[in-house]
Parts: C-alpha cells; structure tokens; sequence
C-alpha cells in the first residue's frame, strides 16, 4: 500500500491554509496556491503534523479540503480565539443578526497602524451608508475592523502583527464611542501569498462592503509617516556640528548588545517548540532581534540529509548550536528547540554560545513522557511503540535529563504564555 504524498507547508502557505480551512478561501484558491503538489496529499506544518487532506481532480471538479489536525496556534493578541475566528463563523454571525447586519457591514482593512487622520475616516466611513459618501442609504449596522497579520516575522523596525492587532483594538474603542454601529475586530491570517485579492477574503468574512484603512491617508500624513525614521539623523544634525554628529551617528548605528542563545530541550510533545515559538514571537514584539531555529525545521534545512542515529542526531544539534552562537555574536537571541537527548550535545551547544560572549539559557521543558504519548499530535510515539521507528527518543533511544538547566517547565500544568512569561522574565535579568 502506498502512503499518501505529503507537503510541508511554509509559515506563508498556512495562512493561506488556515483560511481556506475557515471558509475564506476556496480549496481550489489553496491547491492553485500549492504548484507542484500531488493531487491526494497531506498537508503538514514543519513539524510535520498532519494538518489537512488535499484532494484536486482532473477537468472542472472542484477540489476538496479535508481537516485533519488543529493548526497550532501561538500566544499575542494575534492568536486571541475571540478576534481569530474563522470566516465562516464571523459571516454566520452577521447573517444571524438583526437582517441587517450581513447588508450593511463594513470591512475595514486595517493594513498599517492607523494615524488620527485614518481614525476621523472610519468614522466618517462608518457613518456613511453603502452610498457613496456620509449619510447615504441605510447606516451601517456593523463595522469589522479586518486586521491582516501574517505568521513571518516583520521587516526589521516595522510594527508586527501583535502591535497591529493591539492599534485595532484602540481603533475599535474610539469607533465605539464615535458611531451607532458594533464595532468588531478581527484577525485574518495573511501574507499576501495566493492569487486571492484581500478585498475578496475581506467579503468571505462577511463584509458587504471594503475598504482599506490606509487609502484614506493624505499625502501630507503618509509623508510625514515616511519621514518618521529621518528624524532623529535630523534632530542630530541640528544640534551637533559636523564632525560631531558623525560621530554621534556612528556611536547609535555601531551600538552592541550581548547576545543570547535560548536552548528549549525536551522530549517529542513536551510543549518546548510551542513555548520557543510564542517566546520568539514576543521577544519580536519587544523590538528584540530574534531567530528561531526549531528542531524539524532546521532539519529541512540546515541537517539536511542527516539521520536520526545518535551520530546524527549530535551533528545536528551541534550545526543548531553553532548557527546560534553567530546570531548571539551579533547582539541577536537565538531561540532553539531540537530535542537535543544527549547532555554532551547540550554541553557542546553551552561552549559555542559562551566562546561567541553570549549568553546562554538552557530550559528543560519537564513535561513526562506519559503526558507527551498522551498528546502525541504528530503520532510518532504509536509508531515507535509499533517498531516503526527506530531510535525514538524516549522509547527506543535514551534522553539524558538536563542537571545543569537554568529553568526547569513542566507543561503538563504551566499554559504556554505563563511557561513564556518565566523565561522573558529570566532574561530580563541578563539583558541590557
């Protein structure tokens, strides 16, 4: 019997997932979206957790999605179930309103940090009927503030999706007290990749009517945005002469902050990836250069072609090691998660990050193995209890318990933004 094709999907390619699983895409949007996939696979995050079944068929059938597993989700307002909702329930819930809501709502997509000049237009939008200006035909009845957020980091300096999402919640506030409407936030996950227009995924949510934020902006207050990174070069060059500001400049651009290398080790459904990722998200949000390095990932990539053997298995924790001691180096934190069984591979890890003036931070993610057979998303344990698999970490092949970890998480009673919130606060103590 032949096992069914898998595709590992991209941070960018499960957000075009997780809206065609929540009805704002078609599946035949997702399978165009996909080239080069089989016409029967499964569709897996990096951790290669089956997450979908994607079946196309020849001529103009249409093709069909089939959910497996629940997409992983993270911790940020981003991730708030009461704002990430899938299209389908947010579009259930205007047809079941008052008869009006569906009609007139209005989908505000909220693209960029809204300026006071964008708040005055959603307001004036708001009030606005489906006409052509204020005051025309029925009075919106609903206003969903669509926030598009993508799971890729931002470009460095750029306000990412958690700071976004928390500039439409002040937005909805003001609207709330400024229009005779109800006024919702909601998060879409998006990344601009697909052929679907994000007006058309926008009228998938429910909104009868679409209009992006932040062409509402006057040239004057988009050029004063733009201008906003030039101001301090300016405000240096005012009150310093020549020679002195260059140096001043020099001394900003040149400024470096030690580095730190966050080592998550813990055995397969111990919650570490879970942690690292929310952690590395967060520490994004603090305007902190973060890399993620996570076990399956990296394996991809970096560990290419590798085994699992234990000769292996230390090769590509060592790569994972060396790769975060030059994020370190640089003044960046390295956030690794591979399970990482072997206390000399840890050791290793420890002195490349120590050799680089880092600093390093070992957390054990404790959860036992009962509890993480238990979970067991990706269905390894099964296999490998089946002989299957053969040196499974925990079952077949040994995992050395860390006695020299600087936190200690078990997750089997700490929730993920909790286990978090202990390592930033560890951090904190050791960063400038």
């Amino acid at each position: 019997m032949t096992e069914t094709p898998v595709r590992v999907l991209s941070d960018d390619e499960l957000d075009l997932l997780e809206l065609a699983l929540g009805g704002a895409l078609p599946a035949s949007a997702l399978a165009a979206a996909l080239p080069g996939t089989p016409a029967d696979a499964i569709l897996t995050d990096a951790e290669n957790t089956p997450l979908a079944r994607l079946t196309t068929r020849p001529g103009d059938l249409p093709a069909a999605l089939e959910p497996l597993k629940p997409v992983a989700a993270a911790i940020g307002p981003q991730w708030d179930a009461a704002v990430r909702r899938p299209a389908r329930e947010v579009r259930a819930g205007l047809e079941a309103g008052s008869g009006d809501d569906a009609e007139n709502s209005l989908g505000l997509l909220v693209t960029e940090v809204p300026t006071r000049e964008e708040v005055d237009a959603a307001a004036a939008l708001a009030t606005a009927g489906p006409g052509t200006g204020p005051g025309t035909g029925s009075s919106t009845s609903t206003v969903l503030l669509l926030v598009p957020v993508a799971r890729h980091a931002p470009e460095p300096g750029a306000v990412g999706a958690p700071g976004l999402v928390r500039a439409a919640q002040g937005l909805a506030g003001i609207l709330a007290e400024r229009v005779d409407a109800r006024v919702t936030t909601v998060v879409v996950p998006w990344s601009g990749v697909g052929t679907a227009p994000l007006e058309d995924v926008a009228a998938a949510y429910g909104a009868a009517r679409v209009e992006t934020l932040a062409a509402h902006r006057s040239p004057a207050t988009a050029e004063s945005v733009a201008a906003l990174p030039r101001v301090r070069d300016e405000a240096v060059q005012s009150l310093y002469p020549p020679a002195s500001a260059a140096e001043v400049t020099r001394a900003a651009s040149g400024a470096h902050r030690r580095g730190a290398v966050v080592f998550f080790t813990g055995l397969s459904g111990s919650g570490k990836s879970t942690v690292a990722r929310a952690l590395a998200a967060e520490l994004d949000d603090d305007g902190l250069g973060t890399t993620l390095l996570d076990g399956d990932e990296v394996r991809h990539h970096l560990s290419k072609g590798l085994g699992f053997d234990r000769d292996s298995r230390e090769t590509n924790v060592e790569r994972i090691g060396y790769v975060a001691a030059l994020v370190a180096k640089h003044g960046g934190i390295a956030v690794a998660a591979p399970i990482a069984p072997f206390a000399a591979g840890r050791a290793k890890v420890r002195a490349l990050a120590e050799e680089a003036g880092a600093h390093f931070v070992l957390v054990h993610i404790s959860t036992p193995l009962a509890v993480c057979e238990a979970r067991d998303r990706k269905g390894f344990y099964a296999k490998a209890r089946a002989g299957e698999i053969a040196e499974f970490t925990g079952i077949s092949s040994p995992y050395e318990e860390p006695t020299d970890a600087e936190l200690v998480i078990d997750t089997t009673d700490v929730p993920v933004p909790d286990a978090v919130e202990t390592v930033r606060r560890h951090l904190t103590t050791l960063l400038p």
